[in-house]
């Protein structure tokens, strides 16, 4: 990159998981397989969410969105891993690879806040069924999603300002597969202090908030159903909000567990756990939402008999 861009690094290599050639075909193989899933899971879900007027409320209008978010998140890395392997290279343009952390920073984001939200629809399924239409209007739902674009859009954009400010010397070997904010700043010639306190800080921050969202929707619905009789309580919680707390169970775990530490100490036991966080959540959680949901099974149903 040139002198306005302040840095000598035009590329960056991503060396990957492995460097042995027999373990790249496994992964290779792996992620193609599990990417076709992906995909085809997700858009299963959007298409039942689409086609079926039944489905048309809205859980699964935020559902819909959360798949639709899946897709552009895997997007994002694996595409990128499968192209390289084919062309036997590891390199990476300095501008695909901000263009590839901003929207990674995005849509990952972008997961927790459609799943808080979806908390909160859930908060008032439980807790004031009466009202739901009422409170869950369109006009809402929208407005929902959309704010939380906008948020997930600027924390990216704060994000890739700072690290576009950096010096980037000789050392452009990233011991990833995609383009991730820690490994970049441990290769930068920089002072990294301001980057390294805005992801520990405002990340954390942006990371956290729909988990507290999601948590006080929880502590609320739990108390309403401890109201209720034990085994019509259970039986309630568990059909209206199983597949919702398992995801987030997979979903927040990945993140307390890969990206809650300062980048001095990333290593690549973490690009191994990322793995889960970036490829294989994104492919579970449409089975987790449909092989229990009886109405997007019947929906796919219909699908099939009608093709």
């Amino acid at each position: 990159m040139g002198g306005d861009n302040h840095t000598t690094v035009t590329e960056f290599l991503l060396l990957g998981l492995s460097e042995d050639s027999v373990q790249e075909e496994l992964v290779f193989g792996l992620f193609l397989g599990m990417y076709m899933v992906t995909i085809s899971g997700n858009l299963l879900i959007i298409l039942a969410v689409s086609c079926d007027p039944h489905l048309h409320t809205p859980m699964y209008f935020f559902l819909a969105n959360l798949s639709s978010v899946d897709i552009c998140f895997s997007s994002v890395t694996v595409p990128k891993v499968l192209v390289n392997h084919m062309v036997g290279s590891k390199s990476i343009s300095y501008t695909e690879c901000m263009t590839q952390i901003y929207f990674f920073i995005t849509f990952s984001n972008m997961d927790g806040f459609l799943l808080s939200v979806m908390a909160y629809d859930r908060y008032v399924a439980i807790c004031h069924p009466l009202h739901y239409t009422l409170i869950m209007r369109p006009r809402l739902c929208v407005l929902l999603v959309a704010i939380s674009w906008v948020i997930t859009h600027l924390h990216a954009l704060l994000h890739i300002l700072l690290m576009v400010r950096l010096t980037f010397c000789s050392h452009n070997a990233v011991p990833h597969f995609y383009c991730d904010l820690y490994p970049l700043l441990k290769l930068s010639c920089s002072d990294t202090f301001i980057n390294d306190v805005t992801a520990f800080t405002e990340g954390v921050v942006i990371s956290l908030t729909p988990f507290v969202c999601i948590v006080v929707s929880y502590v609320y619905i739990f108390s309403k159903v401890l109201k209720m009789s034990f085994a019509q309580g259970i039986k309630k919680a568990i059909s209206t909000c199983g597949s919702h707390l398992t995801v987030v169970c997979l979903f927040y775990g990945e993140i307390l567990g890969v990206y809650m530490h300062p980048s001095s100490s990333y290593s690549l036991q973490d690009a191994v756990a990322s793995v889960i966080f970036t490829v294989v959540t994104p492919m579970v959680n449409p089975f987790v939402y449909s092989l229990r949901n009886r109405d997007i099974k019947g929906a796919l149903r219909k699908i099939i008999l009608r093709s």
